[in-house]
């Protein structure tokens, strides 16, 4: 089930919040909201269910053990047993098959393995591990009930696509939470700006992208392989960042607050900055259970820097295209940290920006194709080796410019202002608060409305990240 389908909108979601709303305690409410992602999780996969209570099982159990042996070796034994058991889940499902495909083109065998994907893996077993560890640290305390540890893994807004939700986020909404008027208002309006990204942008600009993208490269013009890319540029941001802010306002509808998952990434000035700003929950991540582990900043820093970037290409798939995305940014950061950052730094800020945009355009190419044999036919594309323009190419720039300007303004912090604006009109002038929420009533349904349009006359939706 994915949060643009139509009976996600009007059958799932409705059902579940009027549940929960008129649900008599926190504990019912809580059962009903693990129940709900427990059946949007079997929606698609049913079988894969039991992967997901496993290893959140394991993790359970680990924590029960580290708080009952608190500074003793069997701590130490229930993280680690822990940490190899959910990792080797993640290990089995997503990158069993990418081993043993290799070995098997290298050495010539037939042990190639055929274990399909379940959703969600790389998300939910990050968020099992960090708990456990976090429980290690004494960072949180254990908690005691399975099943209130089972909803912080299973929760349906974050379970598929993140943002990664770390235990101490949502440890005391579990067990006492505040639903109100504003709060609910709040994450609708949230919600839908994010369907809008996704329902509008994304799946209007994925079009583009896959017309080009995925057909003969060899006769891809100059003109047609830089839409295409950037098409894929913005289409990838507004399916996560919707996705991203669809389940930050249904937490929000439900009394949680989840971490921000992107700052407007593409105002960036550097790649640096861009990944302060892009998928920041999995940053923040790999830096406090890997990165500092390792020893930051400290020592080697150089080669801890090359272990996160290499795991992060990793993460996101289990090809050697996304290993050589994760490299590349490598790459780029080590330059700008020990070569050009100071002097980058001095440069005009539309310079410095170009550059960023650019060198994050260059990578989405690496993440795009697993076939490298693409890679290296689209940059050809890019730099005319198969013609500046075809026949046509005119008339799909001129009517896809607008798209391309709107999006531009888009990826802006454009609507950021105007809610700051909105809130000081609010607190300014007599019955400015009654305005801005009939303001937002109609800006909620107006854009839900459009939303849906685009849903029913459109065959392309799918969730990119779905597949990480």
């Amino acid at each position: 089930m994915v949060f643009s389908s139509l009976f996600f909108l009007f059958v799932f979601l409705p059902v579940t919040l009027i549940a929960q709303h008129f649900a008599a305690d926190i504990k019912l409410k809580n059962i009903i909201i693990l129940a709900a992602s427990l059946f949007f999780y079997a929606w698609g996969e049913p079988k894969w269910i039991i992967v997901m209570i496993l290893v959140s099982l394991v993790d359970y159990g680990a924590g029960l053990l580290i708080d009952r042996n608190r500074n003793t070796p069997i701590a130490k034994w229930a993280v680690a047993g822990a940490s190899v058991l959910t990792l080797g889940a993640l290990i089995i499902f997503k990158y069993l098959n990418f081993f043993t495909g290799n070995i098997d083109s290298l050495f010539g065998t037939e042990i190639q393995t055929n274990i399909s994907l379940p959703i969600g893996i790389s998300f939910y077993t990050f968020q099992a591990l960090s708990y456990v560890v976090d429980v290690y640290r004494g960072d949180v305390k254990c908690q005691k009930s399975y099943y209130k540890l089972l909803l912080y893994v299973s929760m349906f807004p974050q379970l598929i696509a993140g943002p990664i939700v770390r235990y101490s986020d949502i440890e005391k909404e579990i067990n006492k939470r505040k639903i109100t008027y504003r709060s609910i208002s709040t994450g609708i309006t949230r919600f839908v700006i994010g369907l809008f990204k996704k329902a509008f942008f994304a799946n209007m600009l994925g079009e583009i992208a896959t017309t080009y993208l995925d057909g003969n490269l060899s006769k891809t013009s100059l003109v047609q392989a830089w839409i295409g890319i950037i098409a894929y540029f913005f289409q990838i941001y507004f399916d996560f960042s919707g996705y991203s802010d669809m389940a930050i306002g249904l937490g929000k509808m439900m009394g949680f607050s989840f971490p921000e998952n992107f700052r407007y990434p593409y105002i960036s000035k550097s790649v640096t900055e861009f990944w302060r700003r892009w998928h920041i929950t999995l940053s923040s991540f790999f830096r406090d259970y890997v990165y500092i582990p390792l020893g930051g900043n400290r020592k080697n820093h150089i080669f801890n820097l090359l272990v996160v970037w290499v795991l992060t290409g990793f993460w996101h798939g289990a090809s050697w295209n996304f290993m050589l995305w994760g490299f590349y940014y490598f790459v780029l950061l080590v330059l700008e940290k020990k070569v050009y950052g100071e002097k980058m730094a001095k440069l005009p800020s539309v310079v410095q920006h170009i550059y960023t945009i650019f060198a994050v355009l260059i990578g989405w190419i690496f993440f795009y194709f697993e076939d490298m044999s693409k890679v290296g036919k689209l940059f050809a594309s890019l730099v005319g080796a198969h013609g500046f323009a075809a026949a046509g190419d005119g008339v799909m720039f001129k009517n896809r410019i607008l798209l391309f300007v709107v999006a531009i303004i888009a990826v802006t912090p454009l609507m950021s202002i105007l809610s700051k604006k909105l809130k000081k009109f609010a607190k300014r002038y007599k019955h400015g608060k009654e305005i801005v929420q009939i303001f937002t009533i109609v800006f909620q349904v107006a854009v839900l409305f459009i939303s849906v349009c685009c849903l029913v006359g459109s065959t392309y939706n799918p969730f990119l990240y779905f597949r990480f």
